[in-house]
């Protein structure tokens, strides 16, 4: 046999060479390949050949590659195997252990690696049972030398990381393994600090000695790889290993902070340990580290680390990329960052907790240590600390502690340099850049992290301004002075529209833009926190007048101007007097312009000034309507005076003015006069929007391209667009539209309606009907919107395709920042504000006809909720709509189909069946909508899904396709830009499936709303851990009957209409959308099905039904939340359906490796009613399992080999006495308790 192998062996290292030689051919490597896998399969001397290529002779490459053989032998032969040759390999494995390897410092890292692992297979397989001395085994090898001791931290790493960790064995094997584990606990930790403790002692008396260089290195290498062990255990063991022996543990942690090569393991060990959750009372130990020894080597340790990491900070100025930063250093900081964050946290908790812990002595230590972090140069670090700033201002206790107060300013003034946006790794004018050419991979990953960061600070800000509201405000006072004060510095990277402007990354903006989203959370706390008389009105009203005295023409600092005006807005309800300074301030802005009289197209910088100022004039009328009141008519006749100018405001900023006169006017409280108003404002609309020229243009594609110049070619894009004009007189006609009907309104109080005529009835309920003073002029109009959304879907016909000229036959595409925002990429950051909003005339035209879609849907979404009965009782409305709305929908492209599906599911809906959401409306409301479910929505919505369900089934059959050729041979390379429209339609595809479902839900399902109102950031943590539970929405056994909408209810009776909706429910399970998936599944699936669930369904459709469950498990199976969902589902429909439908035992029978005696025993506990039921969980897990073959895997788990490893006795299992047969007689067991016995003579 020697001879084979020795051949063998010859023909593998050639192999092994040849694939790993980077000038073999790529042929030849793969042959090399083949040979050796099919060797791993099938040859019969796999041990002997792989144990020879294991031998130290080899090199390191050969030897690898014979450790693997053993491995592949162990994981997949291993059941097979005959005893003695399992303890013939188990021997020589420990022998490789003992004296297979070179000396710890020279053997490579994947040698180690490999033979650590064929360890860990074996015990996966026999321990404890088999072999029950392993861990004695293990000890003792560490007595053979640094090399052998590295080699059993490793084992036990990896052997903790699949069994806990990873959880890659049966459950009953690692139960068996992790409960040993347990049971032994005690003396595995005792072991590892023993050897921990030795190595650190004997590193520590070597290192001093140059002579004893290697020897040192070896021990620390043993530290250091004893160290990682611990970590892979702290993790998970019970705190009172922990915390054992006085928290000998973390004390030595604390003490090796200080030795530079084994720090940073130390700080990770020390990281895990007081980030544990738990009880709270075996928490309590962990306090030990706020003493004023461990805080001290801590404190120390942060110290010497931020010396260490910048110490070549200046070592090559000239470089912007120069070796200025250790690495490992940094991340040490980080570690211990992260460890003051994690003890303050275990502080917040412990701290006015039914355990008994008091305040540390040394709180005002830790403070300033974590102080430190926050103004350190890092981004990375600062924001690190922000979570734990927030908990401490927020704790009950502490944020009244004397040294959180104090500490509260402190952080108030370090955040003044925190949101200042500086540190970007492409530049060097910061300290934090050194920093951040670690930290992130470009400008733009820092400007996401960094907006990230800012809305954090913002939250802890708030937080703390409930503590110290005025000292904060004087903070916000001073600066706000300053940077009025300070003269503007462009600095090098200056506007590119005129000489002498800010870009958006000059030291001015970034310092106006830090200052100003401080105030802006500064003062909106002030006037929550602070009681009315003690409020600094005199001094906001002086800040005030020093920020309406500002004058600048740069438009970024103006930006932010305005943003202060608003934010102390509050104070001058105190001050009436300054009011029209403040609306002379903005309507100055709404006109702004950096070039008086330029034709040039106006920057984004631009344009967000004048809409800053058009919004902030909306936000003060629409939160103060009242106190603006006694100005309206000068606002009035102001705005006239803008609108006599076509040209001087766009359409947009119009509107915005009209808004904000709308929202006065809801304060005259008075119908006839409102109405009066609303008709002499809309007036020029009215007569444009109904005029037989405008009708003509609304009605008929051709003449609506002509009118707007969609057919002209134009060559030069600096010639005068004269169609221009017309483009932006009918998108003010909807603009002005959509800003009336979405603003007026009726009185919020009944009796104030009712003396001021809105009140027109009252329902058989008794509650109010009200009348809106906009009805009549709004409802006017409304054909001509529905003509609009008519005439826009016609635009897609190919006959008006056709009529589009050259320069804009892209004219309906996506918007490059819309694509941009369905493929999730990032937008550009830098100089945006120095372009125009759009660049090129194409782009103008797809921006027009892109909002002016938007808005007629919006008009139509608002026109209920406003409008009400004046708007339900249309003549012909459903009919109306359908005709419209729904018009050519199969050549609306997807982008476009989202606006309608959008604005339905959240506004047109929305008042039908919710009217919590319109803060006018009243609930009794509900009653007088019911009335229009039959007339107006069921012919709106049915045909509507109708045709959703047949477009969606078509995307998704040529996707599926699409992806069935992607792995075809005769696939070309596709072009890039080809992939990329492949990727943003599919992406779309699943936009819009979601919409569908959004509008389901929302039509249909009944969400239950909290029993209380919790505050804005509860609802959004529940909302979080919704999201982040994937299996939270499945696990509810039962429903309540009241889980349908009375919409849902209405819909139902029809049942076409319901076989849609169960059709588009039960399809979408298996379409490639995850998220789409899990929402089905636990939040649509049973809630429609079990209303038919007792009656007499077809024997068809429920197979096709319960087929399509599997389909979704088959598909997206191995997503953990959709396989808790869509397992739910089908549980309840086979407990549903089965004892009345035998075909759904015939689907499970087709399940891959069912267990057809394990699917009887189930059924036999439906079928049978007096049988005794075990438990729902355990019937949900014997389910679980019989549907397991349905489970599709990842593509990179598909044809990978399964490793089948037995279970053995369990040793904590009690085992029922087989009286048939006597154990004393069985022979094997006596053979395989043996297995491995130490005292076997082979060791």
């Amino acid at each position: 046999m020697a001879e084979p192998v020795a051949a063998m062996c010859d023909q593998l290292i050639k192999a092994v060479n040849v694939m790993m030689d980077a000038e073999s051919s790529q042929r030849y490597r793969l042959e090399a390949l083949k040979f050796c896998e099919e060797f791993k399969e099938k040859c019969p001397f796999c041990v002997p050949c792989g144990l020879q290529l294991a031998e130290k002779s080899q090199t390191a490459v050969v030897r690898h590659f014979g450790l693997q053989i053993l491995e592949h032998v162990i994981k997949f032969r291993w059941n097979n195997m005959p005893q003695q040759e399992k303890v013939h390999l188990k021997n020589c494995a420990m022998g490789l252990l003992s004296n297979g390897t070179y000396p710890i410092l020279e053997e490579e890292s994947h040698i180690k690696d490999v033979l650590s692992r064929i360890i860990v297979e074996m015990i996966k397989r026999e321990w404890p049972q088999h072999w029950p001395d392993m861990l004695t085994e293990l000890e003792t090898l560490t007595n053979l030398g640094e090399a052998q001791t590295e080699l059993v931290m490793l084992i036990l790493l990896r052997l903790a990381e699949d069994v806990v960790t990873f959880q890659t064995l049966p459950t009953q094997r690692r139960r068996d393994i992790q409960q040993t584990l347990t049971q032994n606990m005690d003396s595995i930790f005792s072991f590892l600090l023993t050897i921990l403790q030795r190595n650190v002692d004997e590193y520590r008396r070597l290192k001093r000695n140059p002579s004893q260089e290697s020897k040192a290195k070896a021990h620390c290498r043993v530290g250091v790889a004893t160290l990682n062990t611990l970590a892979g255990y702290i993790d998970w063991v019970a705190l009172v290993h922990i915390t054992h022996d006085n928290c000998r543990l973390l004390e030595m942690l604390c003490l090796l902070l200080g030795e530079t090569e084994l720090q940073l393991e130390a700080a990770e060990c020390l990281l895990i340990a007081v980030s544990r959750k738990g009880k709270l009372e075996d928490r309590k130990p962990l306090m030990v580290l706020f003493d004023d020894v461990a805080m001290h080597y801590i404190l120390s340790a942060a110290q010497s680390a931020d010396g260490a990491a910048m110490c070549n900070k200046f070592s090559d100025s000239q470089s912007v990329h120069g070796p200025g930063l250790v690495e490992r250093h940094y991340t040490f900081l980080k570690r211990l960052c992260q460890v003051l964050c994690a003890l303050g946290s275990q502080l917040c908790s412990l701290v006015g907790s039914d355990v008994d812990v008091e305040v540390p002595s040394n709180l005002n230590k830790f403070m300033e240590a974590f102080l430190a972090f926050t103004t350190h140069p890092s981004q990375f670090l600062r924001s690190s600390t922000q979570i734990t700033w927030g908990t401490l201002f927020r704790h009950e206790i502490l944020s009244k502690d004397p040294v959180i107060v104090k500490m509260t300013t402190k952080y108030m003034r370090a955040t003044m340099t925190n949101l200042v946006k500086t540190g970007f790794p492409s530049k060097n004018d910061s300290p934090s850049c050194e920093y951040s050419r670690v930290d992130f991979d470009s400008d733009e990953d820092f400007n996401s992290f960094f907006n990230s960061f800012r809305a954090q600070q913002g939250e802890v800000v708030r937080n703390a301004c409930r503590i110290v509201p005025l000292e904060a405000f004087q903070i916000a006072s001073e600066w706000l002075q300053y940077q009025i004060n300070t003269p503007i510095d462009v600095g090098t990277t200056m506007s590119k529209t005129a000489e002498g402007l800010c870009s958006i990354l000059s030291p001015s903006v970034v310092q106006w833009d830090a200052m100003t989203f401080f105030t802006e959370s500064v003062v909106g706390q002030l006037f929550k926190n602070v009681e009315k008389e003690k409020l600094p009105v005199d001094q906001g009203i002086e800040l005030l007048q020093a920020v309406l005295n500002y004058e600048t023409r740069d438009p970024l600092i103006l930006s932010c101007v305005l943003t202060n005006v608003s934010s102390l807005f509050p104070f001058v309800t105190h001050r009436p007097q300054f009011l029209p300074q403040v609306l002379y301030k903005l309507f100055a802005s709404i006109t702004f312009e950096v070039i008086e009289e330029s034709k040039a197209p106006r920057t984004r910088a631009v344009k967000n000034v004048r809409r800053h100022a058009c919004s902030s004039i909306i936000k003060m009328c629409r939160d103060y309507p009242q106190f603006i009141l006694p100005c309206f008519d000068m606002l009035y006749t102001h705005v006239k005076k803008l609108f006599s100018n076509e040209l001087l405001l766009t359409q947009m900023e119009k509107c915005a003015l009209m808004e904000a006169l709308v929202l006065i006017s809801n304060q005259f409280k008075d119908y006839n006069k409102q109405k009066a108003f609303l008709e002499e404002l809309m007036a020029p609309v009215s007569v444009r929007w109904q005029s037989e020229e405008t009708r003509h243009v609304l009605w008929d594609p051709a003449r609506f391209l002509s009118f707007v110049g969609a057919d002209q070619t134009t060559t030069d894009p600096t010639v005068e667009d004269m169609t221009g004009i017309n483009r932006s007189r009918i998108s003010f006609c909807v603009y002005t539209i959509l800003g009336v009907v979405k603003r007026a309104r009726w009185p919020a109080d009944l009796e104030e309606a009712r003396a001021g005529g809105f009140v027109v009835g009252y329902t058989p309920g008794g509650s109010p009907i009200y009348r809106n003073p906009c009805a009549a002029q709004v409802l006017a109009l409304l054909p001509n919107v529905l003509a609009l959304i008519r005439t826009h879907n016609n635009l897609f016909l190919p006959e008006n395709m056709a009529r589009l000229s050259e320069t804009f036959a892209r004219a309906y595409d996506v918007m490059d920042v819309e694509k941009n925002v369905v493929l999730g990429l990032p937008q550009p950051v830098l100089d945006i504000y120095d372009s125009p909003v759009y660049k090129t005339t194409l782009e103008r035209m797809q921006g027009f006809f892109c909002t002016l879609y938007d808005n007629c849907y919006h008009v139509l979404g608002n026109a209920g909720p406003s409008l009400q009965q004046d708007f339900y009782t249309i003549e012909g409305l459903a009919e109306q709509i359908v005709n419209s709305v729904l018009v050519n929908l199969d050549n609306v492209p997807d982008h476009r189909l989202r606006p309608m599906l959008n604005i339905l599911s959240a506004e047109l809906s929305c008042p039908f069946f919710n009217f919590d959401h319109v803060v006018e409306l009243k609930c009794a409301l509900m009653c007088s909508a019911v009335e229009y479910y039959e007339s107006l929505l069921c012919p709106l919505l049915g045909p509507l899904f109708a045709y959703m369900l047949q477009r969606l089934n078509q995307r998704w059959l040529i996707i599926n396709q699409r992806s069935s050729l992607c792995g075809s041979e005769e696939e070309e390379a596709c072009e890039e830009n080809q992939v990329t429209q492949e990727m943003l339609e599919e992406q779309l595809v699943r936009l819009v499936t979601r919409e569908v479902l959004d509008l389901l839900i929302v039509t249909c399902i009944l969400k239950k709303a909290p029993e209380s109102a919790g505050s804005k950031e509860e609802i959004d943590e529940e909302e979080m851990m919704a999201t982040e539970s994937s299996q939270a929405v499945a696990v509810t056994p039962t429903y309540p009957s009241d889980e349908l909408t009375e919409l849902g209810k209405c819909l139902l009776q029809h049942e076409d209409i319901y076989m849609t909706l169960l059709t588009i429910s039960f399809n979408s399970l298996s379409w490639k959308d995850t998220s789409n998936c899990q929402r089905t599944a636990s939040m649509v699936g049973w809630t429609l099905l079990r209303q038919v669930v007792g009656g007499n369904l077809l024997p068809e459709a429920v197979t096709w039904l319960y087929t399509s469950v599997l389909k979704g498990l088959q598909m997206h199976g191995q997503h953990e939340g959709c396989n808790a969902a869509l397992t739910q589902l089908a549980f309840l429909i086979y407990e549903a359906l089965r004892p009345r439908y035998p075909e759904l035992r015939v689907v499970m029978t087709q399940i891959p490796n069912i267990q057809v005696e394990t699917l009887d025993q189930f059924d036999q506990k439906i079928l049978n009613p007096t049988a005794p039921k075990p438990g729902e969980k355990k019937r949900k897990d014997q389910f679980k399992k019989l549907l397991a073959g349905t489970v599709g895997k990842p593509l990179g788990q598909q044809f990978k080999k399964e490793v089948h490893i037995r279970n053995l006795p369990s040793l904590f299992k009690k085992v029922k006495p087989d009286t048939k047969r006597d154990i004393m007689d069985n022979s094997e067991s006596t053979g395989l308790a043996s297995l491995f016995a130490p005292e076997q003579d082979d060791v």
